[in-house]
């Protein structure tokens, strides 16, 4: 969670660092797909940043950038919902991404498009817990109540509906364990 400046500038640089953008300015200009993602990700930080502090000018910031946070939603389909992930997330491409507000995500996890993060039932809390280092690959469906493990890889088009553990790769409808990855 951002508490602080020193905490916003710490995810900026680690959401940045996983982008490996090496001119960001060029890639602006040309409406690259990084830099798109990229500046949704500082938009959604500054918007973390200024949520969980409750001073007057705070709560003005967090209006202006809670409207150009829904902007970007729209344009670039990421809804990914304040404070539910870690530093060094790493979102390659624009495209349907959901991150219900129920989700913890740890550091440095890859996700792609087509992926919905959410629950089985509507009204049941249904938390749903990724470790460090995950990587979420196109048209994942996560339904919570899960636990995932640290290190994981989820396979294309896989539907987690149970708990993974540490160095798993998943994949297939309802996910299963296919291997442990051996570190």
């Amino acid at each position: 969670m951002i508490a602080t400046r020193a905490d916003l500038k710490a995810y900026i640089k680690a959401d940045f660092e996983r982008q490996k953008m090496k001119h960001p300015f060029l890639a602006r200009l040309t409406f690259g797909e990084h830099a798109l993602t990229m500046v949704y990700l500082q938009i959604l930080r500054k918007v973390e940043y200024h949520k969980n502090n409750k001073s007057i000018i705070h709560k003005l910031l967090y209006a202006f950038y809670l409207l150009k946070y829904r902007r970007l939603c729209n344009q670039s389909g990421l809804y990914v919902m304040p404070n539910t992930t870690g530093p060094g997330l790493l979102l390659p491409h624009p495209g349907f991404i959901r991150v219900d507000s129920n989700v913890v995500l740890g550091e440095n996890c890859t996700i792609l498009p087509m992926v919905l993060m959410g629950k089985k039932n509507p009204g049941v809390p249904s938390p749903i817990v990724i470790g460090d280092n995950c990587y979420v690959s196109t048209g994942v469906t996560i339904l919570g109540p899960v636990k995932i493990g640290n290190n994981v890889t989820i396979g294309a088009g896989a539907v987690v509906t149970k708990d993974i553990p540490d160095n798993a790769v998943v994949g297939g409808v309802p996910a299963k364990v296919i291997k442990i990855k051996e570190i």
